[in-house]
C-alpha cells in the first residue's frame, strides 16, 4: 500500500473509522473513500456490490458495526448478531467479488472464550464458550474474520484482521444505556448529582487502548507484506472497572460518590489480551491511560459544546 492507494473506509463516521481516517491523512492517503449509511446501506449486498464495482478500491478497512456495552448487547443479541453478521459478509465478501485485493477487517476481543487463558493469545479463538451478554456481536465478528482468512487461503487475496481491546476516545457514543463502559462513565460523572450507580461490583479487569493507537496499528498492519491472518492490539495493561471509575472521576473533577449495584452482571471476569505478535513485528502503542483519559474528557466537552456529542 502506498499513499496513491485508493482506500475505501467503512464506518468512518464512528469513532474508529474516523480514527482511521485521520491517521490515513496524517500520514498522506488523500484518496480516501468514504460512504455514509444514508449513501450506502451496508446490510445490502446488492448496494455493497454495486459500490465495490463502481469504486474498484485497492484496498478495504471495514471498521463498520453496530456497538454496545454490556446492556445493549444482552438485551438485543438477535439484533447484533444479525446485523453484524451481514455487514461482515456483505463487505469482505463483496470486495473479494469485485476484485480488491486487500482488506484489512476490525473485529474485537470479545471473540474470545469468556474464561480464555490470559493474557488472551489469538489462539485461543473458538476453543470454549463464549461470554453470554455479548454472545452475538462475537459470533458475527468471528465469521468476518473467518471468511477473510478462508478467502486469503483459497484465493490469495490478502484479507486479515485486527482484534482490538476495549477502546476508547474522540467521537465515542456516550449514550447511558448503550455505550460501552468508559464514555458511560465520562457521561455519568460529566452529569452527575450527588452519586454516581454503577453496574456490578467493579470487581471486572479490563483492558482499554486509545483509538489513535488503533489507528496507527491499522496502517501498521496495512504496511506488511505478510502479516498474520489475526493480531491482537491493546495496551497490555489492565485496570479494575472500580479502579477505572476513581480514574474518571478524577479526569472529570466530580465530586459525586459511587454506588455499584451487584445485582447487575459484570460481564467477563477479565480481559486481557495477549499483544506478542503485533508487538514482535515492531507495533506498539504510544497513549498511557491517564493521558488518554484526560484528551478524551476534552474531546467530550468539545463535542457537547459543538452539539455533536453522540449521547
Amino acid at each position: 500500500m502506498d499513499a496513491r492507494s485508493k482506500i475505501y473506509v467503512a464506518g468512518h463516521k464512528g469513532m474508529v473509522g474516523s480514527a482511521v481516517c485521520r491517521a490515513l491523512d496524517a500520514a498522506g492517503f488523500k484518496n480516501v473513500v468514504v460512504r455514509s449509511h444514508s449513501q450506502l446501506d451496508l446490510l445490502d449486498a446488492c448496494a455493497v456490490g454495486a459500490f465495490y464495482e463502481e469504486e474498484k478500491p485497492d484496498v478495504a478497512v471495514i471498521a463498520a458495526a453496530r456497538v454496545g456495552g454490556i446492556g445493549a448487547n444482552s438485551a438485543a443479541n438477535a439484533l447484533f448478531l444479525y446485523e453484524n453478521e451481514m455487514i461482515a459478509l456483505n463487505t469482505v465478501w463483496g470486495a473479494y467479488k469485485a476484485g480488491v485485493k486487500r482488506l484489512l477487517f476490525l473485529g474485537s476481543t470479545c471473540i474470545y472464550p469468556r474464561l480464555a487463558p490470559q493474557p488472551i493469545p489469538e489462539s485461543a479463538l473458538l476453543t470454549s464458550e463464549l461470554e453470554k451478554t455479548n454472545e452475538g456481536y462475537a459470533l458475527a465478528k468471528i465469521s468476518g474474520l473467518k471468511l477473510c482468512e478462508f478467502l486469503r487461503r483459497e484465493s490469495g487475496v490478502l484479507y486479515h484482521s485486527l482484534m482490538p481491546t476495549n477502546l476508547y476516545g474522540p467521537g465515542d457514543n456516550y449514550d447511558i444505556v448503550h455505550g460501552h463502559v468508559l464514555p458511560t462513565l465520562i457521561r455519568k460523572f460529566e452529569t452527575a448529582g450527588d452519586a454516581v450507580t454503577l453496574w456490578g461490583t467493579g470487581s471486572a479487569l479490563r483492558e482499554f487502548l486509545h483509538v489513535d493507537d488503533l489507528a496507527s496499528a491499522c496502517l501498521f498492519a496495512l504496511s506488511l507484506d505478510n502479516p498474520p491472518d489475526v493480531m491482537n492490539v491493546g495496551s497490555g495493561e489492565e485496570v479494575s472497572i472500580r479502579e477505572l471509575a476513581e480514574a474518571v472521576k478524577n479526569a472529570t473533577g466530580s465530586g459525586a460518590r459511587i454506588v455499584w449495584d451487584a445485582t447487575k452482571p459484570d460481564g467477563t471476569p477479565r480481559k486481557l489480551c495477549d499483544t506478542s505478535l503485533i508487538r514482535s513485528l515492531g507495533w506498539k502503542p504510544s497513549i498511557p491511560l491517564a493521558e488518554g483519559l484526560r484528551r478524551t474528557v476534552a474531546a467530550y466537552r468539545r463535542e457537547v459544546a459543538d452539539g455533536v456529542a453522540r449521547l
